[in-house]
């Protein structure tokens, strides 16, 4: 595994790799032989971040055996994530896409990036849908009382309906609509889990930054938690919404399926094939403003959308993708 996403907090790269390498750990430590960020030769390269070094390790094949590639994102989706200078982004956009090209075999999260990556010239027979999961050892519901610790912990009342939103800070992540949509529902408590991960650098940083500092009243950001505190914080909420206009595959809408809390998002196309009857789904601010209401008042709709979630995290649960994962491994090894 060649990585290096835990460099930086608060971003779900890092939490997509961190449950790979547990699952492998756990279960397959027998069937595999696994090693972070060595160098020595290997039957297996699996490169989830795209590193200048890695890009370099890739042109020593004997070494590497077979490279794969973890397709986190392409160019057009992290168009309105960060700030760069249009020559900086035109040179990174055709090193990103180079360094898929010199994988022997791609991964992606979502099955909407299939024709995307192979507009880019990159042969459809090397290209792997295998979706993101989670581990109920790591996401879990919690009982009332520790749900009402982890409020007290944050600041947030006891008896307030609560809507919670996960990422980082960014305008493609909606979180100008999320605070809209907490103005007209001035009832409800808001919280977003999440800060600016790649600083000053992310776009819209200006805009952001003043409203981050001085949210409305039913309004809290608590910042970049820790992953080991964030299964508490998805249960300290009663429905997650996420208004992101751009995704891949988030992982903290598995994170909270997986905590039994109703999801809400924004009805993107690229969640057609891979979500489907697990959330409510509106396209705008008065559809959110609407959903949420309906979910805050209608005790038998919640319950409807919160076993929906479960069938989700079901779908998407540790157990049904460890094999799937063994299974291409030992896969890869049987072309050479």
């Amino acid at each position: 595994m060649l990585s290096s996403a835990e460099k930086v907090k608060g971003q779900g790269v890092a939490s997509a790799y961190r449950e790979l390498v547990n699952l492998l750990e756990e279960r397959y430590k027998n069937e595999i032989d696994m090693k972070i960020n060595s160098f020595k030769k290997s039957d297996i390269t699996h490169y989830h971040t795209v590193d200048f070094r890695f890009f370099l390790s890739t042109f020593f094949k004997k070494k590497r055996g077979v490279r794969v590639g973890y397709v986190h994102f392409l160019p057009e989706t992290m168009e309105g994530s960060l700030k760069l200078p249009w020559i900086a982004r035109i040179v990174f956009y055709k090193y990103l896409i180079g360094f898929y090209k010199r994988m022997d075999e791609i991964v992606v999260v979502n099955p909407s990036f299939i024709p995307k990556l192979t507009a880019y010239n990159i042969p459809e027979e090397k290209i792997h849908y295998i979706p993101n999961f989670v581990s109920k050892k790591s996401f879990y519901p919690i009982s009332k009382e520790e749900k009402n610790l982890a409020r007290k912990k944050y600041g947030i009342p006891l008896d307030k309906f609560t809507v919670i939103g996960i990422g980082q800070v960014q305008h493609r992540k909606g979180v100008l609509d999320f605070i809209e949509v907490a103005k007209q529902l001035p009832n409800v408590q808001f919280i977003w889990a999440g800060g600016f991960s790649f600083g000053k650098i992310t776009s819209g940083y200006e805009e952001l930054k003043k409203i981050y500092d001085n949210p409305p009243d039913n309004v809290k950001f608590i910042g970049i938690i820790d992953r080991s505190e964030m299964n508490a914080c998805i249960n300290m909420a009663d429905v997650f919404f996420m208004p992101s206009y751009n995704e891949l595959f988030p992982m903290a809408i598995l994170e909270a399926m997986s905590s039994d809390v109703p999801i809400v998002l924004r009805n993107l196309e690229l969640y057609e094939e891979i979500l489907v009857g697990y959330y409510v789904k509106e396209v705008d601010n008065p559809g959110f403003i609407q959903a949420i209401r309906h979910l805050e008042e209608d005790s038998n709709y919640y319950d409807e959308m919160l076993q929906a979630a479960k069938r989700g995290a079901a779908y998407y649960s540790e157990d049904r993708l460890a094999e799937i994962w063994l299974d291409f491994y030992q896969g890869l090894l049987m072309k050479e």
